[in-house]
């Protein structure tokens, strides 16, 4: 593979977690961000430190947007304008208007901008997309998705809906876009949210969501996310059932996948991964994007249509909370 030049804009926990997968490749990174962190994680990761946006964009094969989501559509625009590539991390924007502006920005000038939707990438959700796939559970009827972690209290921007969209957009769009990925086009959204929705937060806070949608194919999910006190373990479930058996995944369950009641279940359970994955997702979804923006291999599983779709659905979401009815989406995503 060619070496890419990467401009990575950000220095904040995910910009730490993205740029181990840039090192295993090889890649040339020069990082942007306007605070002190940006110094030491260039020593850190060997990476060239960029005296601007500007100057770290210039020449680069790639830009990786790592910043607050308030600020994801003008800097993937500015990257797109000097001809890079674009990984951004999720969600790609706070509105569907600015989401399908950077996607047909992109398509016109034909250039690839791959969202950070990582959750594809875990194993056992992988694992879950190739049995709803393969019919391993029948015909689904209905899901649970549960997202918990701790408070996002050590960044103010979370906890700003202006900046962040929330809960129901900053950390549920993961499960809206599972949801979608597996079971087809939402038509109808219905959320409420509780909590501390406010900026700032203060530690000790408390914020949860919940969101019922109606696929186009008939499917039933329910997601539920929780911004929860600290030191409370970040935990991941879901719950798939069809006319062929159940398929249930707790992240801090061993083994990771239990398939019950299918006359498939020990042939569909066989070879699911548990306990430690070996590779991050965060390096296999990199990865997986860079062969593209190199020119080789297969198309990478999350487009920047599956982008734009999933703050559709994290907006009608906001809608739904706000006002306390049910939000109906017509045609597709662009």
């Amino acid at each position: 593979m060619a070496e890419l030049d990467v401009a990575l804009i950000g220095a904040g926990g995910i910009a730490r977690t993205h740029l181990p997968a840039w090192t295993a490749l090889r890649a040339h990174v020069r990082i942007y961000a306007p605070d002190d962190r940006a110094p030491a994680l260039a020593r850190e990761f060997g990476a060239t430190l960029a005296g601007t946006r500007e100057e770290a964009i210039a020449g680069a094969t790639v830009v990786d947007v790592c910043t607050p989501t308030d600020t994801h559509p003008e800097i993937a625009l500015a990257a797109l304008a000097a001809g890079a590539h674009v990984l951004c991390e999720k969600p790609l924007a706070l509105t569907t208007a600015d989401a399908a502006l950077v996607a047909g920005t992109a398509r016109a000038a034909r250039l690839r901008l791959y969202p950070g939707h990582v959750v594809r990438f875990f194993p056992a959700y992988a694992r879950l997309r190739d049995l709803v796939a393969d019919g391993a559970l029948g015909r689904v009827a209905v899901a649970r998705f549960t997202r918990t972690g701790r408070y996002p209290t050590w960044s103010p921007w979370f906890a700003d809906p202006a900046r962040s969209g929330g809960i129901l957009v900053d950390q549920m769009i993961h499960d809206f876009d599972i949801a979608r990925w597996l079971f087809g086009e939402v038509i109808r959204v219905h959320a409420h949210q509780r909590g501390h929705l406010t900026a700032p937060a203060p530690d000790g806070a408390v914020a949860s969501g919940t969101a019922v949608l109606t696929h186009e194919s008939g499917v039933i999910t329910q997601v539920v996310g929780v911004w929860a006190p600290p030191n409370t373990p970040f935990r991941t479930t879901f719950h798939v059932s069809g006319t062929g058996g159940t398929l249930s995944h707790d992240s801090l369950d061993s083994p990771g996948l239990r398939v019950t009641g299918s006359d498939r279940g020990a042939a569909g359970a066989a070879g699911i991964p548990s306990g430690d994955f070996g590779e991050s997702p965060y390096t296999t979804q990199i990865a997986e994007f860079a062969a593209a923006f190199a020119g080789h291999g297969p198309e990478p599983r999350v487009s920047a249509t599956d982008g734009v779709a999933a703050v559709r659905i994290a907006e009608a979401a906001v809608a739904s909370a706000r006002t306390g009815q049910a939000v109906t989406l017509e045609g597709s995503p662009a």
